[in-house]
């Protein structure tokens, strides 16, 4: 599976971003999730996506700022974020969990089978 994540930028405190996630496959039973990684600073799962039900889990500090969707006719999955602060500057990886049966979302990065390369965010105060 290759993943070809895209829409990153800068933007002001309080703008808005969308991300997209290309996949080159992508089955019913996959996850796909959104990570970030900002300098100095670990990998940082931030929500993810069944593919069959649509099902979506987000880590509390991105919760009502942040929403995940996914269009099964192009593979593609979406990070909206909005009311973005300068605290959300980072690199933002999408992620494939390529499970050979349905499992709960999982938010640990080691879980996630497949990367994209990443599209950096930055956002100025």
């Amino acid at each position: 599976v290759q993943l070809q994540a895209s829409g990153g930028g800068s933007v002001q405190a309080g703008g808005s971003l969308r991300l997209s996630c290309v996949a080159s496959a992508i089955f019913s039973q996959y996850h796909m999730g959104w990570f970030r990684q900002a300098p100095g600073k670990e990998r940082e799962f931030l929500g993810a996506i069944t593919w069959r039900e649509g099902n979506t889990d987000y880590e509390e500090s991105v919760r009502g700022r942040f929403t995940i969707r996914r269009d099964a006719t192009k593979n593609t999955m979406y990070l909206q974020m909005n009311s973005l602060q300068p605290e959300d500057t980072a690199v933002y990886y999408c992620a494939v969990r390529a499970s050979s049966r349905r499992t709960p979302i999982r938010r640990i990065s080691s879980d996630y089978d497949y990367w994209g390369r990443g599209t950096q965010v930055t956002v100025s105060s």
